[in-house]
């Protein structure tokens, strides 16, 4: 393999390391999850395959956008310091640019092809992601609330992808969602404060340090996720496996949560951030697989 192969090898695979793929795959599940349950179905499919590329694109452009803003700090982060931009395999420019055109691409799309109300969402979740929530980091600890109000919004795309208006099922996804965020989040901020603080973040453990703020914050959304989780059985949406199914998922998260409280250990808080990852597949397959059509 030549020099000149790898390097442009290299470079292609920084680019797709820039639009954070993992992030993104769970993106595009959300936002089928919430098309299907719109829709009742996945049709009609080409409507569908192009909300799920409208999607990827304003997506993977917002998280583009948000290394380009963050790239000074990435540098003085251990879990960030070896990104495209901190490594110097992407400019600055470059990585502007990209991020500016893949949102322009997945907006346009979704506003032409699907509909105006989708294009707006789409938009709407990269403005408050990459010039709301990404700035706030440095400047208050509830940038991690204001940073749930994009993270619920990809499910709500795909319910007016396939119903071209919100109603209250895309709402009730959407509060699932917002909640089932915050003891994700507040379990990685504890688990990386040091890294958040030399990166300049202002989050929740590192304003606080001795971590009571966070845990309490962790116990009271995983107590109040449990009764909106079960809202789509009392609207209608789901049935009673649903409901056995989700309350016990949220039981158990909930015990991993008081078990940090308790702790305070790391080792807790990297259990309830795997509790929180495995919670959310399965809830989207409870929910479909117990979809009350």
């Amino acid at each position: 393999m030549s020099p000149l192969f790898q390097a442009k090898n290299e470079k292609v695979s920084a680019y797709v390391c820039l639009t954070k793929p993992r992030i993104l795959t769970m993106v595009l599940v959300m936002s089928a999850a919430g098309f299907f349950l719109g829709a009742k179905s996945l049709q009609p499919l080409d409507t569908f395959i192009i909300m799920l590329l409208g999607t990827a694109l304003s997506s993977g452009g917002a998280a583009v956008l948000n290394n380009y803003i963050e790239r000074d700090a990435d540098i003085m982060m251990h879990r960030t310091k070896t990104r495209p931009l901190p490594q110097g395999i992407i400019t600055p420019a470059e990585a502007l640019e990209f991020g500016i055109t893949l949102v322009l691409m997945g907006v346009g799309l979704l506003a032409w092809q699907v509909n105006l109300l989708t294009g707006f969402l789409s938009l709407l979740t990269v403005f408050l992601y990459v010039l709301v929530y990404t700035p706030l980091k440095k400047v208050t600890w509830w940038n991690t609330v204001v940073g749930a109000i994009p993270g619920a919004l990809p499910p709500m795309g795909g319910w007016t992808a396939a119903t071209g208006s919100l109603d209250a099922g895309a709402w009730i996804l959407f509060l699932i969602l917002f909640v089932w965020q915050h003891p994700h989040f507040y379990a990685i901020a504890w688990m990386y404060k040091d890294d958040y603080k030399r990166g300049g973040f202002k989050m929740l453990p590192v304003v606080e340090p001795d971590g009571l703020s966070t845990f309490r914050q962790v116990i009271a959304f995983s107590i109040v996720l449990i009764p909106v989780s079960l809202l789509p059985t009392f609207y209608g949406m789901a049935g009673q496996l649903y409901a056995w199914g989700i309350s016990v998922l949220g039981v158990a998260m909930l015990g991993i949560g008081v078990n940090l409280y308790r702790s305070h250990s790391i080792q807790d808080a990297k259990k309830l951030l795997r509790a929180s990852v495995i919670y959310l597949p399965l809830f989207f397959a409870l929910i479909l697989g117990d979809s009350s059509f």
